[in-house]
């Protein structure tokens, strides 16, 4: 399982956006370049420009948000979960002050919240096995969630569906049904190319995909499903019998992505590469330049 880019999510530090209408469909963005350099405003704008024309201290909002604002770009905003009460107070405090300070032009940009991404996972058996890093329980979830709908209550973001992300593998877990009972939206995020106790070579990649959203569906009570994170890399170390290639990333993209787009939200991972410590795999369908080109490394159209 993936387990290195869902540490991230912070309203301080990270989000996701979207670029569409009826349903959302978009890139992740980190805050963070390949070499962990911190994004400023011109950066977001950059990326969110290219996006749309593909052929920071913790309790401060982003500058992302401005450059949201400045080109139109709809946004799915993350709070990072796994840090204690203290950290999420700070995402908290980052929440409301965005909504102080942008009104409007930011909260009419809003599509959703998801509070935490992969903490179940990482606090699970497998996620422990695999050293994924540090999670939290159900009841901790379910704490923030509540907290962020006490904080958005009466404000002009208060009509924003609260989600969760999370693994197949965390959702389908009966401790964690609580969770879903709590959001309004789940949170999907599923690779086959880091299934690797799988036969996951492209050619079965959209089985191994939709059997894992199948699997989440299967216990989501009837509320609806966001794909928050799937691609392909376009380089990196064999996973089983999945290679990274851009020939198998565009060969993903066709089979996934273009019968996901207009279907339901769906964000891909990823638009350029942001996370440091992930070096050795690539996701980013732009290449590392700054401003971000809007050239993708393959084609991109359905």
């Amino acid at each position: 399982m993936k387990t290195t880019f869902a540490g991230a999510a912070t309203i301080g530090t990270f989000f996701l956006s979207t670029l569409t209408a009826a349903q959302s469909k978009g890139f992740n963005y980190g805050s963070t370049d390949g070499v962990g350099a911190c994004r400023d405003e011109a950066a977001f704008e950059g990326l969110f420009n290219s996006a749309k024309t593909l052929c920071g201290t913790q309790n401060t909002p982003i500058s992302a948000i401005q450059a949201a604002i400045d080109t139109d770009t709809q946004l799915l905003l993350g709070l990072w979960a796994s840090a204690g009460d203290a950290v999420f107070n700070d995402e908290i405090t980052a929440l409301r002050n965005a909504i102080n300070q942008y009104g409007a032009a930011f909260t009419d940009r809003v599509v959703g919240i998801s509070v935490g991404s992969e903490d179940l996972y990482r606090s699970s058996p497998a996620g422990v096995a695999n050293e994924a890093g540090v999670g939290v329980s159900a009841d901790v979830v379910i704490r923030y969630i509540q907290q962020v709908r006490d904080t958005i209550a009466g404000t002009s973001l208060a009509g924003a569906p609260v989600g969760h992300v999370d693994t197949w593998t965390a959702w389908v877990l009966g401790e964690n049904a609580g969770v879903i009972g709590a959001v309004d939206w789940l949170g999907h995020n599923s690779f086959p190319y880091f299934e690797s106790t799988l036969a996951n070579p492209i050619d079965q990649a959209e089985g191994v995909f939709y059997n894992a959203l199948g699997a989440t569906e299967g216990v989501s009570q009837g509320k609806p499903v966001w794909v928050t994170e799937t691609g392909w890399p376009v380089s990196g170390p064999t996973s089983n019998l999945a290679v990274a290639s851009v020939e198998n990333a565009q060969s993903y993209w066709k089979q996934v992505g273009c019968d996901l787009f207009g279907s339901r939200n769906v964000w891909w991972y990823t638009l350029q590469d942001s996370n440091a410590n992930q070096q050795e795999i690539s996701f980013g369908i732009v290449g590392d330049g700054v401003p971000a080109s809007n050239v993708p490394l393959f084609d991109v159209t359905c």
